[in-house]
């Protein structure tokens, strides 16, 4: 018997030879109840971390040893085909409650480790088992498309696959949250981000990706799995166009709305007058996006707006007219220009401020 055979315990071929001898002696099939056993050893070698082509071999050798002397080998092998079948059977199935029960796990980590819940110190010891090591600092990226993706989708195993053909066992944790792709990395190895933005981004037909910032302990990755996501809405609020975010490139915006109030009130006050034109205030508001947009460059925003750069200076004039700030003058295009990208970050005019 080969090495790996003799490592297998005789307790999961208990039986085995005395159902070769009946098998031999009677020509009988197995039973219902011992095809019932060996299903439950199989099972229990399963559970016990056994590998199923050593205990196919360990069941082949025991064959050897134990084959009855004059047996009829139709009978001895069909008994054979049986009981390993049933074996192998069990086996199987415990393989396979084992990987569900491997997800399960998989992702309730997953839902704790991205909302903060759970005892924080668990959670530490919990993602060592997933490859991380929550006390370094880490950040997030976010893939988002039109398309949901799920773990077991072809798209996500190629962007994981990809991954891990490039990175190895470099402490990433690849999964897909709310159908969106998902991507947890140490804060240090922006390669990783930047890689997995790539790859993401051709997988998914040009969504979008946005990587928060990197921060330290377990509620860190919370903290940049949430920039991330605020990157992704802040982006589809403002209509940004760069196929990758970074929340540190977007802490101004924050910033502009951390005090709301003080912000509708400079909406109302510097762009409400807009609502008194005919069409409403939507066309001079996206006049007054794209001129800034362009760098205050006339021509490039009537080619944005498909208008002549006559009729985008009749606009202008028009907003200065109705507001009292010319957006061509530096003294009031500071304040025009905040007031615009408030009243994108609060959905003005669709919403009242």
């Amino acid at each position: 018997m080969a090495a790996r055979e003799r490592d297998i315990p005789s307790e999961y071929l208990e039986g085995y030879a005395d159902l070769l001898a009946e098998a031999s002696a009677t020509g009988r099939r197995l039973n219902r109840d011992e095809l019932i056993t060996r299903r439950a050893l199989g099972e229990r070698a399963a559970e016990d971390g056994h590998g199923l082509r050593a205990l196919v071999g360990a069941h082949l050798a025991a064959t050897r040893d134990a084959w009855p002397g004059g047996a009829a080998a139709d009978s001895v092998l069909a008994a054979v085909q049986q009981a390993i079948d049933a074996f192998a059977e069990g086996y199987e199935q415990a393989q396979r409650l084992a990987v569900r029960q491997e997800e399960a796990a998989r992702r309730e980590f997953i839902d704790d480790l991205l909302y903060g819940r759970s005892d924080l110190g668990r959670l530490s010891e919990r993602a060592e088992r997933f490859g991380l090591r929550l006390s370094r600092a880490h950040a997030v990226a976010v893939a988002d498309a039109r398309t949901e993706y799920d773990e077991a989708g072809a798209v996500s195993r190629r962007v994981e696959q990809a991954l891990l053909s490039r990175f190895g066992d470099r402490r990433i944790l690849f999964t897909t949250k709310d159908g969106r792709l998902v991507c947890v990395a140490p804060g240090d190895q922006d390669d990783v981000m930047t890689y997995f933005a790539k790859q993401a981004y051709a997988a998914t037909d040009g969504g979008r990706v946005a990587i928060g910032r990197p921060h330290s302990g377990p509620g860190g990755v919370v903290h940049s799995y949430e920039e991330a996501l605020n990157a992704l809405d802040l982006a589809e609020r403002m209509n940004l166009d760069e196929p990758v975010l970074r929340a540190a490139d977007l802490l101004v915006f924050p910033v502009l709305t951390r005090d709301r109030q003080a912000m509708a009130d400079l909406v109302r006050s510097a762009l409400g007058p807009l609502e008194q034109a005919r069409g409403g205030a939507t066309p001079l508001l996206d006049t007054l996006t794209a001129y800034f947009d362009s760098g205050c460059n006339a021509a490039q925003a009537a080619r944005r707006l498909s208008l002549s750069v006559r009729a985008l200076t009749y606009r202008l004039d028009r907003i200065h007219r109705l507001t009292g700030s010319n957006p061509s003058d530096p003294m009031h295009r500071y304040t025009l220009q905040t007031a615009v990208i408030g009243a994108r970050l609060l959905d003005w005019p669709n919403r009242e401020v």
